[in-house]
């Protein structure tokens, strides 16, 4: 069955969380090498990327906000493709309310965006995926769903029926890729230049 509605993680998916979370160990008072090492760290075990906040010894800082040139260079010209190719488009990721308001503020041309906060379950979690199965209104093996995450995007995403994308980039892509449960995704990518392509194929 073709897909009909395509729906996005955030960030390391559609943003670069490089210069916010440099913002964020600024205002930690950490040095930005310490500050990523640890997320590393923590992406690398499969831990919760706040705990870096824990493990520093610091405040737990705000979520890092983000500006309009953090998206990926390939990040709008992809949403502006499937649209024109007519799918149903979807944002939504583990992010704060804020991350909403950043995003409408954008203007893209979508359909949904949500957050985790404001739906009040986060990925992995399969009601999170049934809220993205609800804003598709198409059959969930007509939902492709795209991340950075092989524990928070591709498994979950699979589990609930969708054609899973798997966007090898950002500390969680590279270090996660070659998990065994890499192998869940329909799609893997390096870049979202590839996605209208490779859902034309599915």
């Amino acid at each position: 069955m073709a897909v009909k509605a395509v729906f996005f993680d955030v960030g390391e998916t559609l943003i670069d969380e490089t210069r916010a979370w440099g913002a964020a160990a600024d205002a930690a008072g950490v040095p930005r090498l310490t500050f990523f090492g640890v997320l590393g760290a923590l992406a690398a075990r499969g831990e919760p990327h706040r705990r870096v906040y824990e493990i520093l010894g610091v405040p737990d800082g705000a979520s890092p906000s983000y500006v309009s040139e953090d998206f990926y260079p390939d990040a709008i010209s992809c949403l502006v493709e499937l649209r024109r190719r007519g799918y149903r488009l979807g944002l939504v990721g583990n992010q704060p309310e804020s991350c909403e308001v950043f995003l409408r503020v954008a203007g893209l041309d979508v359909d949904c965006i949500g957050s985790s906060a404001s739906w009040g379950v986060e990925k992995p979690s399969a009601a999170f995926f049934d809220h993205v199965l609800q804003q598709a209104g198409c059959a969930a093996e007509e939902i492709a769903y795209v991340g950075d995450r092989i524990d928070n995007d591709v498994v979950p995403a699979a589990e609930a029926g969708f054609v899973s994308v798997f966007l090898r980039r950002g500390p969680w892509g590279f270090l996660q890729a070659d998990w065994p449960h890499a192998a869940r995704a329909r799609i893997r990518l390096d870049s979202l230049a590839d996605l209208p392509e490779a859902l034309a194929d599915v």
